[in-house]
């Protein structure tokens, strides 16, 4: 008998479970590991013996080579536990042929198989096999394909991941209970991880979704595409769902909502607080061909008598996010439009400048039911980043970025495909 150190796990399925007079007490069904550490540690395996399964700790266990075949021997008492613990993975049933995400590849990958390593501190689950080699090696083909290969010297594509740069995400079933589910997913950008929602089953993406915290989940709720969007929405608690739209730009929930059912916006609409819902409904009264639909209600506007030093110490306390901050408008008492005044320009003048010395008055604007088509000539011609939008008195309703502008043009550009 030969100890073994490491083994893939589909080579030990179905394999002899001994006691230690030698005596077969069942079969290997399935490893129970624990996954709150780093690596998975193994804690118990499934036997089964006739047509009855039971779940066996692992403690008094050691793996050995006997004539080239996996034998699981147990060197004391065989404890028979009654359930499985908390943060506790089957490896057949919940991490075999299953999706995870592979966290510095970005990407979702399929299981073939698992390597694991028995060490002094216990046996460990240290990579998942995602080649072609590791579904061979299931087949139990991958020893004959090898040899033919190495004729035409050719070798069969592998793909080992290490654990730790993995995130389950596909467990099987709702009996699953994680103490911190999907914690390495938050370190993921947001793009990335909106990418692989897109990747996974309506079921996998409404419980990705329910673990993100409100901030996160409004994020990437901003990155998917639209279909994702409202199948994400409406898989949420209408309470829920209304926190995360509240944290959302309006323009973009607006998007969303001109997608959806007139009754299931209005719930969500009634659920939010008055401030957020006001704004939305506000831009959903535009038609799509008027730039109202496409602008962004956030923006920042001074008074034409503020100081440098004021509007640089209103920006520290507003920590608007960068888009918002292309351009910085002028408006007087009624919050009518008079000037534009760059944020470069702010930051290299004296703290006691007015900005009145430094606004530009020949600003170019536009009105919230112009045309779209027109926004587009504009932004190439006068080389902007935003514009400011008014309505016929010349009232600050919004201002339009480039950026909604590009996604306008791909979106319509997709439609005619």
């Amino acid at each position: 008998m030969i100890e073994t150190t490491t083994f893939y796990f589909s080579r030990v399925l179905g394999r002899k479970v001994i006691s230690q007079t030698g005596e077969v007490i069942g079969k290997l069904q399935d490893i129970l590991v624990n996954v709150q550490f780093q690596k998975p540690q193994v804690v118990a395996i499934k036997i089964k013996s006739g047509n009855k399964s039971k779940i066996v700790d692992f403690n008094n266990f050691k793996i050995l080579k006997v004539d080239r075949q996996y034998v699981f021997k147990c060197y004391g008492t065989c404890n028979i536990l009654e359930g499985v613990m908390e943060n506790t993975l089957y490896l057949k049933n919940n991490v075999l042929d299953r999706q995870l995400v592979d966290i510095d590849g970005r990407k979702l990958v399929r299981v073939n198989d698992l390597r694991l390593a028995m060490l002094a501190s216990g046996t460990f689950v240290l990579a998942v096999d995602v080649g072609f080699e590791g579904l061979l090696r299931r087949l139990g083909v991958a020893k004959p394909v090898k040899l033919l290969l190495d004729i035409f010297k050719t070798t069969l594509p592998n793909k080992m991941i290490l654990w730790d740069e993995v995130e389950t995400v596909d467990f099987g079933h709702a009996g699953i209970k994680l103490s911190s589910p999907f914690s390495k997913l938050s370190t993921l950008h947001v793009s990335d991880l909106a990418d692989i929602i897109e990747d996974m089953d309506a079921k996998m993406q409404t419980d990705i979704f329910a673990s993100l915290d409100e901030e996160k989940a409004a994020d990437v709720l901003e990155e998917l595409e639209t279909d994702t969007q409202i199948h994400v929405i409406e898989s949420m608690p209408i309470e829920k769902a209304a926190d995360v739209l509240e944290k959302m730009p309006a323009d973009e929930v607006a998007d969303i909502f001109d997608e959806m059912e007139e009754e299931k916006v209005e719930k969500l609409l009634s659920e939010m607080d008055s401030e957020a819902s006001e704004d939305i409904r506000e831009l959903l009264k535009y038609e799509d061909n008027e730039i109202g639909s496409l602008m962004t209600t956030d923006f920042i506007s001074f008074s034409k008598n503020m100081t440098v030093e004021a509007a640089i110490n209103e920006l520290r306390s507003l920590k608007p996010e960068s888009d918002t901050i292309y351009y910085l408008y002028i408006v007087d008492e009624k919050d009518r439009f008079i000037a534009t005044v760059s944020l470069r320009d702010i930051i290299i003048s004296q703290p006691e400048t007015k900005l009145s010395e430094i606004m530009s008055d020949k600003s170019i604007y536009v009105t919230d039911t112009d045309n779209v088509n027109s926004i587009t000539e504009i932004i190439s011609k006068y080389n902007l980043l935003a514009v400011p939008v008014v309505d016929k008195d010349k009232v600050m309703r919004g201002m339009i970025i480039i950026d909604d502008i590009v996604y306008n043009l791909l979106r319509s550009s997709r439609r005619r495909i």
